[in-house]
């Protein structure tokens, strides 16, 4: 017999570290199945709100936000591409040029949720793939559309999104959510809405947290 867990992905199409959470926690959970099946929910989070139209050059930004030089750019990229591989995720070793706005992304998100879990999932792990493994433009309309038909979403409806303002009130509503409950950086995983896990962990370690909560669950 498996419990299923309530698991809110809290996260940021633009931060690797999101992608290499994703995939450990993936990993975690096929390797958990024989105790514990999860609903898996993706919860909007910027990390640059006020990025403006066209975003900004990646390492001008990264100087400006954290103080850090090209040299311990360069460092932290090549950690972030070994956990990456680690986990079966592939960075593009000439990282990004620029950065760029994801609320969008998000909006597209929250329809994909509305849709199936199943296609949520699918969305987003094509929208990190287009971020990080190919360095495209994620606030681009056509690169998002691609992505989204890649996720088995309907293109034409996808578009009618993007050339309105729906679901942004929502996605909107769930940043506010989050930020007001603490939730300051990303990936952040919300377990049965009781049980946080920050950052992106490696898979031993979301999979010792996943099965001890499962069996707290069980014994309850």
């Amino acid at each position: 017999m498996t419990t299923t867990l309530k698991i809110d992905f809290v996260s940021d199409i633009s931060c690797p570290w999101c992608a290499i959470g994703l995939a450990a926690l993936e990993q975690a959970l096929a390797q958990s199945s024989d105790v514990l099946s999860a609903e898996l929910h993706f919860q909007p989070f910027e990390l640059n709100p006020q990025m403006p139209p066209g975003g900004q050059d990646i390492t001008e930004h990264l100087t400006q936000k954290y103080g850090s030089t090209p040299e311990q750019q360069a460092q932290i990229r090549a950690t972030i591409a070994q956990r990456g591989q680690d986990v079966g995720f592939s960075f593009n070793a000439a990282g990004r040029g620029r950065i760029y706005r994801t609320f969008d992304a998000h909006r597209l998100l929250h329809w994909a949720g509305l849709e199936t879990g199943v296609k949520q999932a699918a969305l987003k792990k094509a929208l990190l793939v287009s971020c990080h493994s190919q360095s495209q433009n994620v606030e681009s309309h056509a690169v998002l559309l691609d992505a989204a038909a890649r996720a088995g979403l309907d293109r034409a409806r996808a578009q009618q999104i993007l050339e309105s303002d729906e679901f942004a009130a929502e996605v909107r509503e769930r940043e506010a959510f989050y930020t007001g409950h603490g939730i300051n950086s990303v990936p952040a995983v919300i377990i049965n809405e009781r049980h946080l896990i920050s950052g992106g962990q490696p898979v031993a370690m979301f999979e010792q947290a996943l099965r001890q909560i499962a069996a707290e669950q069980v014994e309850a």
